[in-house]
């Protein structure tokens, strides 16, 4: 895991997950906690050789160590939250 900081000044770890031979889960895991429900993915395509063979997987290091700080943030301005709204709140609570 590494330690990246969003433009609005949030520092979240980085990991990777589930990779395939052409993509792999990127993690954007928020600093208050996984019971925050603030954790964030996206996906990451590979171009590499690795892509084009169904036998192949990505290494989770290499794809994370390949990162740049501007690869974090393009990934990071597309990603969606990972859980669903608490289904203990009230129906209109977790909709605003």
């Amino acid at each position: 895991m590494r330690t990246w900081h969003s433009p609005d000044g949030i520092s979240w770890g980085v990991d990777v997950d589930l990779p395939g031979s052409s993509n792999a889960m990127v993690i954007f895991r928020h600093p208050a906690g996984a019971s925050s429900r603030l954790d964030r993915y996206n996906w990451y395509i590979s171009n590499g050789p690795e892509a084009r063979s169904v036998t192949s997987h990505l290494s989770k290091t290499k794809v994370l160590e390949s990162l740049k700080d501007e690869d974090l943030q393009t990934l990071y301005r597309r990603s969606m939250k990972i859980s669903r709204p608490d289904p203990l709140l009230p129906r209109a609570a977790s909709n605003g």
